[in-house]
């Protein structure tokens, strides 16, 4: 027994030391992808479908596990008023930092010009016009869209939005049945795991994902492509830059007292995937773990984490109107302030239709210019080459900003344990990489149900 016992832990060490390797695994395949791109850019394209593939396999358990959560953070609190309070201010903070991000990249875009003095072709007129027939949805659309033709399709449609109504569903009325909900919750908790686990067997993909997508990108633009591009590249990625790190950093500081280089070592994993697949949906899942490893109650996790990915984007705010300043400037037709107000408050609304939906930041801005001034559209294929290096600083920025949001929200709402932010930020309590489930009992839910220890238990069994 006794050697039974100085064994067990060891277990779980190796298990993490084995996802070690394979987040160095990815280093090295975006290197050699990066080699490949250059070497042999024609064979390069074809392995495009190795990082789509990896990408589609993350996407594919995303709605089980925002379900999941939801269910699980709403349906074992017993004050509705709560969700309502979190949702709220949630709501609040997004539209007031997407406004921050979208000032903050109209005036740098004003100041830089980098578009002044490109020539567009014809063969960039077509592939501008190309985009507005593309996935971006107006308002009305978008609202629609957010309501599901079945309960069962908001599972099997991809849309982020239809399984966060779904989930909110779902979590009030088993809150509403209170006791004789409780075996549904412990079913789905079950379910949860499950999918949990599954989610960790896809991540050993990752190299393979990142290798093919890195690659592509590489091999279809080229060095020479990016150089025409470059002031905008730099200037965007500068700008992202300052307000991850100044704006966000600084309020995070502020209202939380946590450094924001802390927060972002504790993530760098999710970081690391997010750079290599240009997708932040990627670490959606192990944001939402993460999160609540590191002591913000479920209910805040499970509202903010999600909605985040719909309505905080940042990154995306910063990109269309950079993009949008670009294009005018390229096309000769420049904007004044009066014009560019109307149509970054336009993309402020439509973008949220683009969550979620790859590449369509580029539709959704072929969109707003279409709708508001039609002949800068042709200048949409001026970016379309360097579209996929951008997404990439793109996708950092918008989960930077939903990882602080969470903490912020978390704060305000008295919904976190400063001690165990402390602890997981000290490295003195890893995160489980073997099943990405936090088994810290008292994160908890945030009014002290009694499910919390049996489900610490339980997850006790499950390790043995």
């Amino acid at each position: 027994m006794t050697s039974e016992a100085a064994t067990a832990p060891a277990a779980p060490k190796a298990k993490r030391d084995r996802t070690h390797y394979l987040y160095i695994g990815v280093i090295i395949a975006v290197v050699l992808g990066i080699t490949v791109g250059l070497v042999a850019p024609d064979f390069a394209t074809e392995l495009k479908p190795l990082g789509t593939g990896f990408v589609n396999l993350i996407k594919m358990m995303i709605s089980p596990i925002i379900f999941c959560t939801i269910v699980l953070g709403i349906g074992s609190v017993r004050k509705a008023a709560k969700v309502g309070a979190v949702g709220g201010i949630a709501l609040v903070y997004f539209l007031v930092m997407s406004l921050v991000a979208l000032a903050i990249g109209l005036v740098v875009g004003n100041i830089l010009d980098p578009g002044t003095g490109l020539a567009v072709t014809d063969a960039i007129k077509e592939t501008g016009q190309s985009q507005v027939d593309a996935e971006a949805k107006g308002t009305t659309e978008f609202l629609l869209g957010v309501i599901p033709t079945t309960i069962v399709s908001a599972f099997t449609s991809g849309e982020v939005l239809q399984t966060l109504l779904i989930a909110l569903l779902c979590g009030f009325a088993l809150q509403a049945m209170g006791s004789a909900g409780q075996p549904v919750l412990r079913g789905i908790e079950h379910i949860q795991r499950l999918v949990f686990r599954v989610l960790a067997m896809i991540m050993w993909a990752a190299p393979v994902g990142a290798f093919g997508a890195i690659a592509a990108v590489t091999g279809s633009a080229g060095v020479d492509a990016l150089k025409s591009l470059a002031v905008l590249m730099l200037g965007f990625y500068v700008t992202c830059f300052l307000f991850v790190f100044l704006v966000l950093g600084a309020m995070l500081r502020l209202v939380a007292g946590v450094n924001v280089f802390s927060l972002f070592k504790y993530l760098g994993r999710e970081f690391l995937l997010i750079l290599s697949t240009s997708s932040s949906e990627s670490a959606l899942p192990r944001l939402i773990a993460k999160m609540e490893h590191l002591g913000v109650s479920k209910p805040v996790v499970g509202i903010t984490v999600p909605t985040g990915y719909s309505f905080n984007l940042d990154g995306t705010m910063i990109y269309m109107t950079m993009a949008s300043l670009f294009i005018a400037d390229a096309m000769g037709t420049p904007m004044s302030i009066g014009e560019q107000i109307p149509l970054l408050l336009f993309l402020l609304v439509a973008s949220k239709g683009a969550a979620g939906v790859s590449g369509a930041g580029l539709a959704t801005l072929a969109g707003g210019l279409s709708s508001h001034k039609p002949a800068l559209v042709d200048g949409i294929g001026l970016i379309v080459g360097i579209d996929r290096f951008m997404s990439e600083a793109r996708a950092l920025t918008n989960f930077a900003g939903n990882a602080v949001a969470t903490v912020l929200i978390g704060t305000w709402t008295k919904e976190i344990d400063k001690g165990r932010v402390d602890e997981v930020l000290a490295g003195n309590a890893p995160f489980d990489e073997k099943t990405l489930l936090d088994d810290h009992v008292g994160a908890g839910d945030g009014d002290g149900t009694p499910e919390v220890p049996e489900q610490g238990g339980e997850k006790e069994l499950a390790r043995a």
